[in-house]
């Protein structure tokens, strides 16, 4: 079996926007399937699928009904068949989002779970009785809004749902649930999906005692919709019986070949990191994981510098996808825009920073176009906490808009009916077309940067090691036996000029100036520079 993702970069589409086919205004697979050469012009390796399965769409998919089948929303089996065809005709693997911590409350499953405490599928939810005053069994809370706990009168008992009310979770304690889990995946890898993306993949498993959750041990993060923050979440996720059922799934994918599994972990800070560790270490569980850590607002070179470090240090037989954005973030370019020179100059940067790290690579589509957030109005909104807890919190529609295709077409290019979301000129400005003729833009940046990480053995395979640097600047080497790299990256607004010790010349993608061994770099500034020996920067 090969290790293609080790150094992969993976391209996110969110299937509802990227492009429609039908003029429903929603995007679909046969939509994805006209722009795969787009997403193959840029060298990416694979594109990660947001679901598309059979869902109420109460949480835009992240709700199944039918793990066994698309939504009409986005077109049919064979559509989905098609599109792998024609991926792999250009070279692009193919994995799609399994969410399998929970379901739909419309899934079979649940519907006959719900009838009685003693139907066949009566423990396949996690249910348990009121406290004696009625209350819910556990202080845990639900990530949109309220406990976790939903009351259902026809058992006379609570489910749990970490997420919405119409998103029970399954119980993994329960080996048959389990089986039945499996055998959805197996599914899908017998269509030719070359692997998964797992959804919430630490939240599978909850403490089967129902133990209440103490106060968080550092200062809590109180937000509109998630209480989450003022608690230690050691009972309703990262149980370390979840391991076990990784292994399993590892088990399934290695019967086929060239099978990758990547783990999203909802977690923050010290403990993500560490999580990820875990989860990819050795060869039995998942292939690598990534965590919100990058996906937060902080920008600094301590922050980026201790994600990497903590991660080497803490799993260093593991393996880590990092990411700046996805579809439940403000977009980087937006999110990053207080330490920004330009909108272009942070992406520019954004994407050289990253194309640098060890490990796998993720894009979220637009990010290559240096998309900004879209600005929404309560009555555009769509996204069910925003919906709730309006203006307290944007939700995550503002990263969801349509991707933008011809700046002068209706919808620019993206429908040619009424748009779910609403596509605004700030967006629309940063089309495909216009950024195609352009030869500085942010897109042609990305194939650039993304090529020229392929095509050099430090970057694609050689080991990360710190410089000392100015607080502003993340520095760090890349070395194999055949090629040695530094990195240099300035975070803030202002320019900084660095000395450096020794000859080197600049390569790749960069903005700095090098004379004799004085290296300038702009506000927002990189640069990739070449040579021999152990390259040191001093201010």
């Amino acid at each position: 079996m090969s290790d293609w993702w080790r150094n992969a970069v993976i391209y996110q589409v969110y299937p509802r926007s990227f492009h429609d086919s039908d003029g429903d205004g929603v995007g679909d697979l046969k939509g994805i399937t006209r722009r795969l050469p787009h997403i193959a012009s840029l060298g990416v390796d694979c594109i990660w699928l947001s679901p598309v399965f059979t869902s109420p769409q109460k949480d835009m998919g992240y709700d199944v009904s039918d793990y066994c089948d698309v939504d009409p929303l986005f077109g049919t089996l064979a559509d989905f068949d098609a599109l792998i065809a024609e991926a792999h005709s250009l070279g692009l693997k193919v994995i799609t989002d399994q969410v399998l911590s929970h379901t739909s409350d419309q899934h079979p499953w649940f519907r006959e779970a719900r009838v009685s405490r003693d139907n066949p599928k009566a423990d396949w939810y996690v249910w348990a009785d009121p406290q004696p005053d009625g209350s819910p069994p556990t202080n845990w809370h639900s990530h949109f809004g309220g406990a976790a706990w939903e009351f259902d009168p026809q058992r006379g008992q609570y489910y749990l749902h970490n997420f919405l009310a119409a998103q029970p979770d399954l119980n993994f304690h329960n080996p048959d649930v389990q089986d039945a889990i499996l055998d959805t995946c197996r599914f899908w890898l017998e269509r030719g999906l070359d692997g998964f993306r797992l959804d919430t993949v630490n939240y599978y498993v909850h403490d089967q005692q129902l133990r209440s959750n103490p106060p968080a041990q550092v200062a809590p993060q109180v937000m509109a919709t998630d209480l989450f923050g003022m608690q230690d979440n050691i009972y309703n996720k990262n149980r370390p019986e979840n391991l076990a059922f990784l292994e399993r799934l590892r088990a399934l994918t290695d019967e086929y070949a060239d099978i990758m599994m990547v783990g999203e972990v909802g977690d923050i800070g010290t403990r993500s990191i560490r999580i990820m560790g875990e989860y990819t270490e050795g060869s039995a569980r998942l292939h690598m994981a990534y965590s919100f850590a990058m996906l937060s607002p902080e920008f600094s070179a301590d922050h980026f510098r201790t994600c990497i470090e903590g991660f080497q240090q803490g799993a260093p037989g593991g393996h880590p996808k990092w990411s700046f954005s996805n579809h439940d973030v403000e977009r980087h370019v937006s999110r990053w825009s207080q330490h920004a020179t330009s909108e272009d100059d942070i992406a520019r940067l954004a994407c050289a920073m990253l194309m640098s790290f060890e490990g796998a690579i993720g894009i979220y589509q637009g990010e290559e176009l240096g998309q900004t957030e879209t600005e929404l109005v309560y009555e555009e909104l769509t996204d069910p906490p925003a919906l709730r807890f309006w203006p307290g919190i944007k939700g995550r529609d503002g990263c969801r808009t349509p991707m933008v295709w011809e700046a002068e077409a209706p919808n620019a290019g993206f429908t040619s009916g009424n748009p779910w979301l609403p596509v605004k000129a700030p967006q629309a400005a940063r089309a495909v077309d216009l950024q195609e003729v352009a030869n500085d833009s942010v897109l042609h940046f990305y194939r650039n940067a993304i090529a020229f990480r392929k095509a050099n053995p430090a970057l694609q395979s050689g080991r990360t090691a710190f410089l000392t640097a100015p607080k502003a600047v993340l520095a760090f080497r890349r070395e194999t036996a055949e090629q040695t790299l530094t990195c240099a990256f300035n975070l803030s607004k202002e320019p900084l000029t660095l000395t450096l010790s020794e000859a080197a010349n600049l390569t790749g993608p960069y903005n700095a100036a090098l004379e004799n061994q004085t290296l300038t770099l702009p506000g927002n500034g990189f640069a990739y520079l070449s040579h021999d020996g152990h390259l040191s920067l001093s201010a």
